[in-house]
This record gives C-alpha cells, sequence and structure tokens, in this order.
C-alpha cells in the first residue's frame, strides 16, 4: 500500500544553503518520526513557493543519499494569505501502516499549516 507523508517548511532567506539545510532538517524528520527505510520510497514531490529561487528542494534530499528516490520540484502557486519561502513535501511510502498512523511534519513558519494532520503541533 502506498501512504502519503505530508510535511513543510519555511526558510529565512533565499539562499541556497538555508533552503537545503531547512529542507534536510524535513526530510530527517519526517522519516524519523514515520520509520520510514528511504527504500521503501515510491517518490517524494517538493514544491516552493514562487519566492525561493536559489535551489531545487529535490536536491537536499540527494544530499541525504535519496539517490534512487524519483524526486520532483514545483513552483507552488502564489496564494494571498500563504506562508512566505515556504517549502512543502510529499512522500509517497509503500507501509502497511494505516493512513490514520502516519504523522505529518511541519516545522518553523509552517506550523499552522495543517495542525489537524499535525498532532502535537510539530
Amino acid at each position: 500500500m502506498v501512504r502519503g507523508i505530508r510535511g513543510a517548511t519555511t526558510v529565512d532567506l533565499d539562499d541556497s544553503a538555508c533552503i537545503q539545510a531547512a529542507v534536510q532538517e524535513l526530510l530527517i524528520e519526517m522519516v524519523r518520526a514515520n520509520g520510514v527505510e528511504t527504500a521503501d520510497l515510491t517518490a517524494a514531490l517538493f514544491s516552493v513557493t514562487p519566492d525561493l529561487t536559489a535551489a531545487y528542494a529535490a536536491s537536499a534530499a540527494r544530499e541525504l543519499g535519496w539517490t534512487m528516490v524519483p524526486l520532483l520540484d514545483s513552483v507552488a502557486p502564489a496564494v494571498q494569505g500563504s506562508p512566505a519561502m515556504c517549502v512543502r513535501v510529499m512522500l509517497l511510502w509503500n507501509t502497511g501502516r494505516p493512513q490514520a498512523a502516519v504523522r505529518h511534519i511541519y516545522l518553523r513558519g509552517a506550523k499552522g499549516l495543517r495542525s489537524d494532520l499535525s498532532p502535537g503541533g510539530n
């Protein structure tokens, strides 16, 4: 069965090192919180707000060694009132775990995006 793990974070400035660090922090926490083995990932989808242009978010996963995981970057629509400098991630994960047991992770300025999916205020 394939399950989706949602996550998001924000960065302080449009800088390659800042983007890489924030995305790696998010991915590490998403994997840790769910006990994911990267070999069980079907794909990872990344979207960034239009104000982030210094780096591909997916390159942070490659730097973590995710060389066999298909990755895709995209630009999120500019929606009024949504967080700026935001990276969103959807991990597609092969697991027998029920969807209700999946922990979704929201960090930094993205904590309020889906508090309904992130018990405990992650």
